[in-house]
């Protein structure tokens, strides 16, 4: 847990502003995003190229944890060498602060799909969505990692290209958890972050029934769950139920998409 000291740095913390200029030729558009290990901005160099840089928070700082996790990050981005994830292309500290600047790549949420551009997706269409973002998710792991943290945000779709992105919580295959995280997370947390694939499918079954429910026009105000509300078929329902582990999940990401095959 983190010490009082920490807790203070964190919340007086303040991300970059627009105006800054950092790594002596970044400027910066603006925030991204801020999470617990820190913030991310959309930058630009000074031939107009955009970057994403990511900067390591004060109190991470402190921890060799939080040191390590960040160098992990930039070595895996340099390692999976794929144009559907970041490249990485530099590394360096500032004003005590860590950077680390990698490729932007351009694309849209599901939830900017579903909510903005009105798009909803069928149950083929969804399992379609599924089995490309499985392709990578395939070669993720073929290279002895596990993303940990295939949130909606974290996937991205422009027209017909697919980009998984934020490998900051992305682990080696044989990795344990941190006694921090064991201490933190409670149960349905730790269905996302174990460091083991299954906890990618997890991830990925919830993603599932986000498309699957883009469809869905409520009938009554009792709750229930989402096998009672969506119209689906056996099949389907029975993916869904390994990918959520409620019954025997999936070992390996093969299995999987062999079962999801049968809607392409």
């Amino acid at each position: 847990m983190k010490g009082l000291y920490s807790k203070l740095i964190e919340i007086g913390e303040r991300p970059l502003k627009s105006t800054d200029i950092v790594g002596g030729k970044y400027f910066v558009e603006g925030l991204l995003g801020k999470g617990s290990y820190g913030f991310t901005y959309l930058v630009k160099d000074q031939s107009n190229q955009i970057f994403v840089l990511k900067q390591l928070r004060k109190y991470k700082m402190l921890m060799e944890s939080g040191r390590q996790a960040f160098k992990r990050e930039a070595n895996i981005l340099k390692s999976l060498s794929h144009r559907a994830f970041p490249s990485f292309i530099e590394q360096f500290e500032e004003n005590e602060k860590q950077f680390i600047v990698m490729e932007y790549k351009c694309g849209k949420t599901f939830e900017d799909l579903i909510f903005q551009d009105n798009i909803s997706f069928s149950e083929t269409e969804a399992f379609k969505e599924l089995y490309h973002i499985l392709l990578l998710v395939k070669h993720i792991h073929e290279n002895g990692y596990v993303h940990r943290d295939l949130r909606i945000p974290n996937i991205l779709k422009d027209v017909d290209d697919y980009y998984i992105i934020d490998f900051g919580l992305t682990r080696k295959l044989n990795d344990q958890n941190s006694i921090e995280e064991e201490t933190v997370m409670h149960m349905e947390k730790r269905l996302f972050r174990e460091v083991a694939t299954k906890s990618d499918f997890y991830a990925l079954g919830h993603f599932l029934l986000f498309l699957l429910y883009s469809r869905y026009e409520p009938v009554s105000k009792k709750k229930r769950s989402w096998e009672e509300e969506l119209s689906i078929s056996i099949h389907a329902k029975k993916v869904i139920r390994k990918m959520l582990q409620i019954d025997e999940p999936y070992k390996e990401v093969q299995l999987l998409l062999d079962d999801v095959k049968k809607w392409l």
